[in-house]
């Protein structure tokens, strides 16, 4: 068979009817096209506040930026902790032990509120401390608005932290489409609120904060309200009255604490490397900035397709089948890579029209075009087996040695090599970005021999315990 032929045996459901595999291909779209939808409205919804706040003024953006990149770290460790709970529950339904899924999905609940509100205490009596700590000596008027923004962002954490485990309980499920329709109707309400608070009323900085605290509220409200109802597969327990299952939890928080370690690091050393790039002036401020904004969407549809993986290859290796993990990770890879060529081919081609929307300099314009063009390019050949492949690892159990692997590989080549490339060799701006192209090229490396290794088999958490690195 022909290498075009084993692509369309591998894309096609035929060895998924021959061999009653868990995941056809529309149950496969139908786990990832709403996960890229509601990962797109949360970037593009980000888009619209920042345009609505830069109507204040520009301490007023500034300050909201430097706080929401503070939120957005805790939204990645949230979201890597309730990764931990899917990947068990899953294990759990691939394993026919539904009970323990449910177990494991109440554990992870209970645990997610708890801890989200001792952060939330922490950030609230240590705010100017971490303002302080984190981006140094910023002016009064952008100092202001951050401590605005940020006192009510902290009401939002416990609610943030609570909607994440809910929503990977559904997707656990194979449910990804609720999840999604609640973050559309809870932005689209946060996007209301903004436009009435700022345009209408005068709101200041509040005008932005006050709809989001109130939209992730009603959403981690509504998905608590679903995961209770008993009819469902995986649900968690109608009572006030919790005793935390240790040895249950341990299970959960092997995968989870890893990935969120791994998560809150990577967005500490996005915050670094921008402390560098502020060195090489506006023209490289600005350029950076429209370079990430498209950056994330070139690589957008594998962040979405990650989330779902979790889900796939945790019920394989919970009924202890690996030959479909192996299956469903080449496959899903492979998708992957298309989705991002795809996606990527689309952007090369309106890539200077948009950018002439922004009223760049063409020093500036030139800069930014170069940066998405090399992200674009590398986001389809490495990416995918950088950051997707690694997911297979962590939904078999295996989440320690790729969070060892990621940091190491992170300050070592994205921020080390950074500031040698960029700096000492003078190539500025851009070596950040050449820097972080090297970083995933490593990660591929190791995560490659890592696959074939076949050491990420050895953690199945349902039936054994997990074996330590």
């Amino acid at each position: 068979m022909n290498i075009f032929g084993n692509l369309y045996y591998i894309l096609s459901d035929k060895i998924v009817i021959e061999k009653s595999y868990f995941f056809t291909n529309k149950m496969l779209l139908a786990l990832f096209l709403p996960l890229l939808i509601e990962q797109a409205l949360e970037f593009f919804v980000g888009f619209i506040d920042t345009m609505m706040v830069s109507s204040i003024g520009e301490a007023a953006v500034s300050g909201v930026f430097l706080v929401d990149s503070i939120i957005m770290l805790l939204i990645f460790s949230f979201a890597a902790l309730a990764t931990g709970g899917a990947v068990i529950a899953g294990q759990y339904l691939g394993n026919g032990e539904v009970n323990k899924g449910c177990e494991a999905s109440n554990q992870l609940v209970w645990f997610a509120a708890i801890v989200s509100v001792a952060i939330a205490i922490f950030v609230l009596l240590f705010q100017t401390y971490i303002i302080d700590i984190l981006f140094g000596q910023i002016g009064d008027d952008v100092f202001y608005n951050a401590h605005i923004y940020l006192n009510y962002m902290i009401l939002t954490i416990p609610f943030i932290a609570v909607y994440n485990a809910g929503a990977a309980i559904y997707r656990t499920m194979g449910n990804a489409k609720l999840p999604m329709i609640i973050m559309f109707s809870c932005d689209l309400l946060n996007v209301i609120g903004n436009a009435i608070l700022l345009f209408v009323f005068g709101f200041g900085v509040e005008g932005v904060a006050i709809p989001t605290v109130f939209a992730r509220i009603i959403a981690a409200a509504v998905m608590i309200y679903l995961v209770l109802n008993q009819k469902n597969v995986l649900h968690i327990k109608k009572t006030l009255k919790h005793s935390f299952d240790f040895s249950m939890l341990k299970k959960v928080l092997d995968v989870g604490i890893p990935y969120g370690v791994e998560n809150g690091l990577f967005q500490l050393g996005r915050i670094l490397i921008l402390s560098l790039v502020s060195t090489f002036g506006t023209v490289a401020i600005a350029a950076n900035a429209v370079g990430i904004s498209f950056g994330i969407f070139s690589v957008l549809p594998g962040f979405a397709i990650n989330l779902g993986l979790t889900t796939v290859i945790s019920r394989c290796v919970g009924a202890n089948d690996y030959t479909q993990a192996k299956f469903y990770n080449k496959k899903i890879i492979l998708i992957t890579f298309l989705a991002h060529l795809f996606t990527n081919l689309i952007i090369f081609i309106i890539l200077y029209p948009v950018l002439s929307l922004y009223g760049l300099t063409p020093e500036c314009k030139d800069l930014a075009a170069q940066m998405i063009i090399w992200h674009g390019i590398f986001g389809i050949i490495i990416w995918p087996l950088a950051f997707t492949l690694p997911t297979t690892f962590r939904g078999a159990g295996d989440a320690k040695w790729p969070m060892i692997v990621s940091l190491l590989i992170m300050f070592i080549c994205r921020i080390g090599l950074a500031y040698v490339i960029a700096d000492y060799f003078g190539w500025g701006v851009f070596g950040t970005w050449v820097a972080m192209f090297i970083d995933w090229y490593v990660r591929a490396i190791f995560f490659i021999y890592r696959y074939l290794s076949g050491k990420w088999m050895e953690y199945r958490a349902v039936g054994n315990s997990f074996k330590k690195v």
